[in-house]
């Protein structure tokens, strides 16, 4: 809670692995029919087990085995990889289409697939939002909000449910509902993500909800990775400056309270 301390001083002054032995030829495809136990799950965790040792090739052509052959989890770290050139040139078009295919897959939640699932339909879903140029994949946030919501409804993701909320408080692929935005930021951030309770604070502090929009925005920048403080910081920052002095420390005393017991 450093940065808390210093903006309260501030406000107050003023998978288990298991290896497949073998050299890389161990997926050669006759081999691989050949060997009952090389099955595609032998052969995403053979994969896992290569990318953590760096080996990010060979984790490539095992990921395809086993993708090939019906494995989930394959599907997804390859998608994953091409999203974010990991290993591979990236490549947003052969991410879509595995997500795609993962996205495509009807699991019940709870599933040992749920999380890929789940983290699938929201990347089709961004995908969709805002299109992959120099390919046939236009944006369609209609469609993409049809994504986050299956996402949000289904498996209650809460990076679906802080998109559905930034679509409605926007009006994109939606009619503009305030009130929805708001209730499915409030269910994002209850979950600890990072965006939701920045802009849920920042629109409770716009609706005259001093103290809590400040508390919710203070939480989040405390929580923030680097690439959303800049933003969150500047919206924080200017609604402290807006702010009576007794709402400052009611609200630093309220963000203590969400950081220590969560929000409720």
């Amino acid at each position: 809670m450093r940065k808390l301390k210093c903006l309260k001083g501030a406000v107050l002054g003023g998978l288990v692995v298991v290896a497949i032995a073998g050299p890389a030829t161990a997926l050669d495809d006759k081999i691989v029919v050949q060997q009952p136990e090389k099955s595609p799950w032998a052969v995403f965790k053979f994969g896992f087990t290569a990318y953590k040792s760096g080996k990010k090739e060979e984790a490539i052509e095992a990921y395809r085995y086993a993708a090939e052959n019906g494995q989930v989890g394959a599907r997804w770290k390859l998608a994953r990889m091409y999203a974010d050139g990991d290993g591979v040139t990236r490549n947003d078009y052969e991410a879509f289409r595995f997500f795609t295919a993962v996205a495509q897959l009807d699991v019940q939640p709870g599933s040992e697939d749920e999380a890929y699932v789940a983290d699938a339909l929201v990347a089709v879903g961004r995908y969709l939002k805002n299109g992959i140029p120099g390919t046939a994949i236009e944006a369609n946030p209609t469609l993409a909000q049809e994504y986050f919501m299956r996402a949000a409804a289904t498996y209650r993701h809460p990076a679906a449910q802080y998109e559905l909320g930034l679509m409605f408080l926007k009006g994109e692929g939606v009619q503009r509902n305030v009130t929805q935005a708001a209730r499915w930021l409030q269910l994002a951030a209850e979950k600890g993500h990072v965006g939701a309770q920045a802009t849920l604070g920042n629109l409770l502090f716009q609706s005259g909800q001093t103290v809590r929009g400040l508390a919710l925005m203070t939480t989040a920048l405390e929580h923030a990775a680097p690439k959303d403080v800049g933003w969150i910081r500047a919206m924080q920052e200017q609604a402290f400056a807006l702010s009576a002095e007794a709402d400052r420390r009611t609200a630093i005393a309220l963000a203590e309270d969400y950081l220590k017991n969560g929000l409720r």
